[in-house]
């Protein structure tokens, strides 16, 4: 056969902690046999790179797309929440992301997401209650139940909540967390009521409790949710309770690089190499039951091919004994797909985004760069006419979301951190249920990014008077059909406009993705209105 072949090189052999020549037999995908050799020379071979926690849709690719991006950083695997799309479409979109990834090698492992839609403080497209979850759990497509966000509700004892939970756990699926904050007893009661993992810690001290709780922490390092720096030295501490894992990574980020880049920045921050491939190679496949190779004799023969054990630079990849990357290019392509959507909102006018001034006090959202978790201030309203009007001397902009499935008016929000001196920015992808969100300097700018957004039925958009720039993103708002190169390039010029327009953010784009995730504290915006994530109830603007 095709992929029947031999390999040879400097074997990594993670559960020993040791390195020796080796040369290893492919037969029909899977590995025959491994024959250690005396001398240990050439480039080192080990296990293929696993994301332990992504959403395929936040790098605004299709599946396909998105793995022939990354496997050229030596992914074989992923462990994927299609949580975005299903807040969206529902289980239409869960199939529609289920159908694209079968015509990969790259080995997407897909979830039943739990919490659709996150909150019921916000307007989203589609519902998955008990009964639609369990169904899908029995789908052996669907691995696992993805991050069980409503932690107050886990520990409130809400019957849906625990249903969903239950229902997981009976058919031996494991069951992700997301609890930003969760300390002490708390923390240890929501894992104790089946919680198997979190991502969203970020600081140590949180990590700590959780670990202690039984819970294995996945370390995160994606396009706006950093928390390497904080949580990396658990990787030695705890080398069999931690994970790596991006969450969202945008496409200009996938093109640099992907579990490949947290591994080398491990290393070169003192952590022991074979630890820090345990956490990116092994501790997924083994925590979710992947059928992904370890590099033992019967495996399916996913490994790459590193020229040093510091840079850990790929030279190939190989998924089911198949080269699917090769010396930075991939031999993987995207396939044709037919868009499908949920987009009914329709253009606004200037008067929609108008905050009358009723009061001299305003709540601010504090936007942090790097993180999910927001401030919350208080500040003197910039009032003009007898309205409420962003302020970007003092760096406090005007915030909306608009409800893009029915026509609702705005709500209306101030932020502080953009940092934008002229223009707006606007995007439907908007975490969790993909509304519009959009943060400028002006009400006018404002109304033209948003209905540039409406007239694309989805995407990103910039624009300051004259000069705009959009990327139409024509799957359910979120993903492109095109190539990473393509949509990284069209990201990437409206970033750099942003920048032009004064943002000091490193990724403007995905920090406002995330300006209406109500589930992570600790000011908030939804197409509802202001909402408080400590006290998960809405605020008022006017204080």
């Amino acid at each position: 056969m095709a992929n029947d072949h031999t390999i040879r090189g400097r074997l990594v052999d993670i559960p020993n902690r040791r390195v020796v020549g080796a040369c290893i037999s492919i037969q029909r995908g899977r590995i025959a046999s491994i024959r250690e050799q005396a001398a240990a020379e050439g480039p080192f071979l080990m296990p293929g790179f696993v994301d332990s926690h992504v959403h395929v849709e936040s790098s605004m690719l299709t599946p396909t797309q998105f793995a022939a991006a990354a496997v050229v950083h030596g992914t074989v695997a992923t462990v994927s929440d299609p949580h975005e799309i299903a807040n969206v479409l529902g289980v239409e979109g869960i199939h529609f992301m289920l159908q694209d990834a079968e015509k990969t090698p790259l080995k997407i492992h897909f979830d039943v997401p739990s919490c659709v839609p996150a909150t019921p403080y916000e307007t989203s497209g589609a519902t998955l209650d008990q009964h639609a979850v369990a169904e899908l759990l029995d789908d052996p497509r669907l691995s696992y139940l993805s991050e069980m966000m409503n932690y107050p509700g886990v520990l409130g004892g809400d019957v849906e909540v625990t249903a969903k939970i239950n229902a997981a756990l009976d058919r031996r699926k494991p069951v992700d967390g997301h609890a930003p904050g969760l300390r002490g007893d708390q923390a240890a009661a929501y894992v104790a009521a089946g919680i198997s993992t979190d991502h969203e810690c970020v600081s140590k001290d949180e990590a700590l409790d959780k670990l202690a709780a039984g819970c294995r922490i996945q370390i995160r390092q994606g396009s706006a949710a950093r928390n390497f720096a904080a949580l990396y030295s658990l990787i030695d501490e705890y080398p069999d309770q931690a994970m790596l894992c991006s969450d969202d990574k945008h496409p200009d980020d996938l093109l640099a690089g992907h579990m490949d880049q947290l591994v080398r920045e491990a290393v070169k921050m003192g952590i022991d190499p074979m630890n820090a491939l345990q956490a990116a190679c092994l501790n997924p496949v083994r925590h979710y039951g992947m059928d992904v190779g370890q590099l033992r004799v019967g495996d399916p023969a996913d490994l790459v091919e590193v020229d040093n054990l510091t840079q850990f630079g790929v030279l190939r990849t190989w998924i089911n004994g198949e080269i699917v990357a090769e010396q930075g290019t991939t031999r993987l392509t995207g396939t044709d797909v037919q868009p499908i959507n949920h987009f009914l909102a329709t253009n606004k006018t200037a008067a929609d985004f108008l905050c009358q001034a009723t009061t001299s006090s305003i709540r601010v959202i504090e936007a942090k760069d790097g993180e999910l978790i927001t401030g919350s201030s208080q500040a003197e309203a910039h009032v003009v006419d007898g309205a409420i009007v962003s302020h970007p001397a003092a760096d406090i902009l005007k915030m909306t979301v608009v409800n893009r499935y029915q026509d609702t008016p705005p709500a209306i929000g101030f932020i502080r951190g953009f940092g934008l001196r002229q223009g707006a920015i606007a995007s439907s992808v908007a975490h969790d249920c993909h509304n519009i969100v959009s943060v400028g300097v002006s009400d006018d700018d404002l109304r033209r990014a948003v209905n540039l957004v409406i007239e694309n039925r989805g995407g990103l958009s910039a624009v300051s008077g004259h000069d705009f720039a959009a990327l139409a993103l024509p799957i359910a708002g979120l993903m492109s059909c095109r190539s990473c190169q393509e949509v990284a390039r069209e990201y990437e010029q409206l970033n750099a406009l942003c920048q032009s327009w004064g943002t000091t953010l490193r990724a403007p784009f995905m920090t406002l993705s995330f300006m209406a995730l109500l589930v992570i504290p600790e000011l908030k915006l939804s197409d509802q209105g202001l909402f408080d994530g400590q006290r998960f109830e809405f605020a008022s603007l006017r204080v």
